[in-house]
């Protein structure tokens, strides 16, 4: 494999690993807030054992979530000199303004969170849970900005073959930033949402029937009932804006090839690109339509007006159906679980096992959904500004493939570490007594 292959391998391990934690830290940080507030207005401790369990796999994710971004970032300039050259006057500051704006505050606040409750005031405790859930969410802010400018550029002006900033307001507000916002942090809360209820009943399957266990399992799996439809409906209008505006990757999600009025949805393809056609394709007519301009005789434009100049196929075709069914997946069991804690009060051995099994289900759909945003960009690594061949440093392919083994390497001894580290807390938390907390 040549160096360009290998960089784009190698920064993808990165973002994909780095992408895992972000995830949980967004929403886990405004869920232990939720926590605290509920103590605060009812003085139960079961509340403070939720938030003090739960921020111990905040803490855990934030460090990993931080080391491994520092590690990405690195990559523009080793591997990627081309895309600071040219677009480094937008990259910069807004790569900036998330460690100004974001980082400091969520470093600034974290040790008050984690450390504070007995030494400080309580409502000085809740102030710093609150800025540091502010800072993770402004932190996705300014990067969610740079990424949205990547796939919708606007607000610039290029001099010389050189990005120039011309409006702040619309670079930073791009047609796709807004959709792409709520997607992610949507995505981010049914990720907790799932991760939480899976390590809870880890625990009741263990036999641990605390008050605190319970009601967290209610708290996550009603947040989850609610999150998910709404992720749905924000995920219909994320397509109409990739409709409008990067055709070419709506078509390599749908595998369509050709320009069609009344397109089908193909449940079920394997896209020949050599051949420009799919094969054992299993599909409903009209729907695909119907869906992505709310009309069954819609018009999509189909890959063939874009021969050479959109993404690989399969790749983006099979990460948006794995997004949609565990999106689907999650809803389905998200409703049931709500159902037997309604009607039930109790959820059954075999569904607290089916949310143990999904503990990491939100992973799957974020990095899914990840690789179509992504892959789906191709060849382009600015839309319609920068290709990313242009972008990549003349490394040799050695160099490049011994530091893509050592992260491989690295990133799965980290994630095997962190995963056993979630199920040791958990059993941990099973064993010592519930703190002692002043009414």
């Amino acid at each position: 494999m040549d160096a360009f292959l290998l960089s784009r391998l190698q920064f993808a391990a990165n973002i994909s690993f780095h992408i895992l934690f972000p995830t949980i830290t967004i929403t886990l940080g405004w869920l232990l807030l939720f926590f605290k507030l509920r103590f605060a207005r009812t003085r139960d401790p079961k509340w403070m054992e939720l938030y003090f369990y739960f921020t111990k796999v905040f803490a855990l994710s934030f460090s990993i979530g931080v080391v491994t971004g520092v590690t990405m970032s690195f990559q523009f300039g080793t591997n990627w000199p081309g895309y600071m050259n040219t677009v480094g006057n937008i990259a910069g500051p807004l790569l900036a303004y998330e460690v100004l704006t974001a980082f400091f505050l969520e470093a600034t606040f974290l040790g008050i969170m984690l450390y504070g409750f007995r030494r400080v005031p309580g409502w000085f405790h809740t102030l710093a849970t609150f800025l540091v859930a502010g800072g993770t969410t402004l932190s996705a802010f300014w990067i969610l900005a740079l990424d949205s400018w990547m796939q919708t550029p606007a607000g610039h002006v290029m001099i010389d073959g050189v990005a120039h900033a011309e409006s702040w307001w619309h670079i930073v507000m791009n047609p796709s930033m807004p959709y792409r916002l709520v997607h992610t942090l949507l995505g981010s809360g049914l990720t907790v949402a799932f991760l939480a209820a899976g390590l809870l009943a880890y625990r009741r399957l263990k036999g641990d029937d605390r008050p605190a266990v319970r009601t967290g399992l209610r708290c996550a799996l009603f947040l989850a009932v609610v999150l998910g439809p709404l992720q749905g409906i924000v995920g219909d209008q994320h397509g109409l804006n990739t409709r409008d505006y990067q055709p070419a990757k709506l078509a390599a999600m749908e595998a369509l090839w050709e320009t069609t009025e009344g397109a089908p949805l193909a449940l079920f393809a394997l896209p020949d690109e050599d051949a420009r056609e799919n094969h054992m394709e299993l599909a409903i007519p009209k729907l695909g339509s119907l869906i992505i301009t709310h009309d069954p005789n819609g018009k999509i434009l189909g890959l063939n007006e874009f021969e050479g100049l959109h993404p690989p196929v399969s790749p983006v075709f099979w990460s948006f159906r794995i997004m949609v069914g565990v999106g689907l997946l999650m809803i389905a069991v998200a409703s049931l679980g709500s159902y037997f804690l309604i009607r039930k009060q109790e959820l059954p051995k075999w569904l607290l096992r089916v949310l143990l099994g999904m503990t990491f289900a939100g992973w799957v759909g974020t990095l899914s959904g990840w690789y179509v945003t992504e892959i789906g960009r191709q060849p382009w690594l600015v839309y319609g500004i920068l290709k990313t061949e242009d972008a990549v440093a003349d490394l040799p392919p050695a160099h490049v493939g011994l530091t893509l083994t050592a992260y491989l390497v690295t990133y799965l001894v980290l994630g095997l570490a962190y995963v056993g580290s979630l199920f040791y807390l958990a059993r941990k938390a099973m064993k010592e007594e519930p703190q002692q907390i002043p009414a």
